[in-house]
Parts: structure tokens; sequence; C-alpha cells
């Protein structure tokens, strides 16, 4: 098996050189959700912590009227206490997907999907890890990766092939050219590097080429998929792994945002309900 796209810092092991840069598993974790309101404890918090029972049939109502392909809808929670962003964050609980962006000035974007599909809390902190903005999003993925994956992003650029290199000159004429050609809404296109046969070489000048990107998620929806935005616009890194941690799928894909990050317009309605379910369940 080839070496993956992005490599880990030297002294890891051999599996985790396969992830894209930057992305762990911090984010791993998940709550319940519901389940998480289920002790005495919670209920002492809800009762005290009104606006978020207030603040939930407003996200099923708006989780309701949502489509993918829509802007999202924000919720300022910033201003909420410490209980009430707990009480938050055992309501809502953490689902498939998650992960980071780094922003200009050291500000630190932490994304994590509810239970919820198409609802989630992006916290933004600063370089001292001080909570400047908390904010609950329904859209099929978070505006902030979106942007940050395009706005700084720059265009396909490289220089002479490397010694050893085979295939990835005109790897990068191609992306070049569907880069240029790609317009919002267009299907991505996949190279799969299961099957398309690249040297090490190769791989070291392509990933040169790219550059490392601001956007880092983790899927868990089916496997482990890990999807990181290189510095090249429209261009992303997507890796499947095993149980093993082993890879058993790497491609890049030239397009919008994989749609293994992002939730479908079925989801925005189920979601809906069951967070109803919930509000019904413990917070009246």
């Amino acid at each position: 098996m080839k070496a993956g796209f992005w490599v880990a810092p030297e002294g890891e092991d051999a599996a985790v050189t396969l992830m894209p840069i930057g992305v762990g598993d911090d984010f791993s974790a998940r709550k319940a959700g519901a389940s998480a309101l289920a002790h005495a404890e919670s209920e002492q918090l809800i009762r005290r912590c009104a606006r978020v029972g207030a603040l939930l049939p407003q996200l099923s109502a708006a989780l309701a009227g949502q489509k993918a392909d829509q802007p999202g809808q924000l919720f300022d929670v910033t201003d909420y206490n410490e209980e009430e962003r707990e009480l938050l964050t055992q309501a809502l609980g953490a689902g498939e997907v998650s992960g980071v962006v780094s922003l200009p000035d050291g500000v630190t974007a932490q994304i994590v999907e509810a239970t919820m599909a198409g609802l989630w809390r992006v916290r933004f902190t600063g370089g001292d890890d001080k909570l400047v903005g908390d904010y609950l999003e329904i859209a099929a993925i978070p505006e902030v990766v979106r942007r940050a994956a395009v706005v700084n992003a720059y265009d396909v650029a490289f220089g002479e092939a490397p010694a050893g290199a085979m295939n990835v000159m005109p790897l990068l004429a191609e992306i070049r050219e569907r880069v240029a050609n790609f317009s919002e809404g267009d299907p991505s296109h996949a190279v799969n590097f299961s099957l398309f046969p690249m040297t090490p070489e190769d791989m070291s000048f392509l990933q040169d080429s790219l550059g490392g990107g601001p956007v880092n998620l983790v899927s868990r929806g089916y496997g482990k998929c890990r999807v990181h935005a290189t510095a090249t616009r429209h261009v992303w890194s997507v890796q499947y792994f095993n149980a093993m941690d082993e890879i058993i799928l790497d491609t890049l894909e030239i397009g919008g945002v994989p749609v293994v990050a992002l939730a479908a317009d079925e989801d925005f309605l189920d979601s809906s309900e069951r967070l109803s379910e919930i509000h019904e369940a413990y917070f009246k």
C-alpha cells in the first residue's frame, strides 16, 4: 500500500502517517444527546436554564425548513453562561462530523455536528484559547468551512518534476484545468490513488505543490473518514480508514466540500423531529 497523501510529524507510527495533517481523534468522543439528560443533575440544570428550553423549539422549526443548498441559519449563544452551555452540550450531543478550521490572527473554529445531522456547534477561540464566539448553525456544513477553504487558497502552481517522478506532472496539469473550470454546484472529480500509480517522489511533490490548507474534518458515518482542505482552491484530500486505523481508500477530490461531510435534505426534517422529541421529553 502506498503512503497516504498527507504525512504526520516524524516519530508517529506508520498508521498515523496516513492521516491528513492536523487531524487527530480529539473530536471522536460522542455523547448520546437525549440520554445525557436522563439523570437527576440534568433535571436540576434544565430547571435553571429556561433559555435553553426556549431555544430548542426555534432550532427545530429552523431545521424543518432548511435545505442543503440554502444559506445556513445562525443562533448566537456566546452570551450563554457556563451552565447553559453545558446543558446545550448535553441536549445536542456529538454526531458524526467534527473538526477544526484555522483562521487568520490565530483564531480557531472548533466544529462539532450534533446528534441531529445538519445542526452544528461552532466555537471560535483566540490564540490564548479564550472563547470569542459560540454559535449554533443549521446548514449542510458550517459556512466557516466553505469560506476558509477558498478565501486564502491559491491556484495550482508547480515547478520542474523531481527525479523519480512518474505521473505527478500530468496529474497536476489535470488538477489545474479542473480547478480553473470548476463552478460552485458542479459535481466533484475524484482521483483514486489506490488505482493511480504514484511513486513516493510523485506524492511528495504533489503535496508540496498543493500545500496544506486550514480545514481538517473527521467523519464517522460509515467507518472513519478524514477530510483535509489543501492550500489549493477546491482541492481536498479524502481518506477512509478501517477499524485498525489503516487506510483503505486514498483519494483527492476537486470540487466543493466533500459530500461525506455534508448533511442532506432528508437529514434536516429528521433532525427537526428528533429535537422536538427531546424538548417534549425533557424540557416540558
